[in-house]
């Protein structure tokens, strides 16, 4: 076969020769450069092995990212678990001083024996839930003659008085809560003001109606 292959070869016209060597030169020389490129591609054991070393050390510090998030959020329920239904059993104290506030306020009961002994229950059940709050970590925010904190309190009303520094809280409308160290609701608050004078006031007046 051979043979007639260089027979059927030198009996074709020289720039046929031509080409065919041409052909199997470049075959050649692209055979050589694919294998001189698989050489360059494979990587030497130590290459691998700091390559290895490398996904390990990327695995683990996933893995102790996970775990420290696990860890956290695991704190977080043990923690504030009951943040919601503590928010809710606040309505409790709310609703054991508006019926106060309706009692005192009712003028056929005033200064009567009954109002007396009923309001004193009720201070005793306050006292009782705020003791079984104080226990659980649930303490009421002191506010009246502080300093207005954003973070704690949440002024409602501007009261006028010349005996308080602006700003100092002078009455709490709705007791406010924290549970460890996060806020369960702000305390609402009245602040105090400097007392305008007359002229003070009826510019004021006149700027709102103006602003109108």
């Amino acid at each position: 076969m051979e043979k007639e292959e260089n027979i059927k070869t030198e009996n074709k016209p020289n720039d046929e020769k031509d080409d065919i060597l041409k052909t199997s030169e470049i075959n050649g020389d692209t055979k050589k450069d694919n294998k001189e490129e698989d050489h360059k591609a494979e990587k030497s054991p130590k290459e691998k092995i700091i390559e290895l070393e490398d996904k390990i050390a990327r695995t683990f510090a996933e893995m102790e990212n996970q775990r420290r998030r696990f860890e956290k959020e695991k704190e977080e329920a043990f923690e504030y678990g009951g943040f919601s239904f503590a928010k809710e059993a606040l309505s409790l104290i709310d609703n054991l001083e508006r019926s106060k506030q309706i009692l005192e306020n009712d003028e056929t009961l005033k200064n009567s024996e009954a109002l007396k002994k009923t309001l004193e229950h009720f201070d005793i059940i306050t006292k009782d839930l705020i003791s079984i709050f104080s226990k659980n970590q649930i303490k009421p925010i002191d506010s009246l003659n502080k300093k207005l904190d954003p973070n704690l309190h949440q002024a409602m009303m501007e009261i006028e008085d010349n005996n308080k520094e602006p700003g100092t809280i002078v009455q709490e409308i709705q007791k406010g809560f924290t549970i460890k160290d996060r806020l369960l609701r702000p305390a609402l608050v009245g602040v105090s003001k400097k007392t305008l004078k007359n002229d003070e006031k009826n510019q004021q007046n006149e700027e709102n109606l103006e602003d109108k």
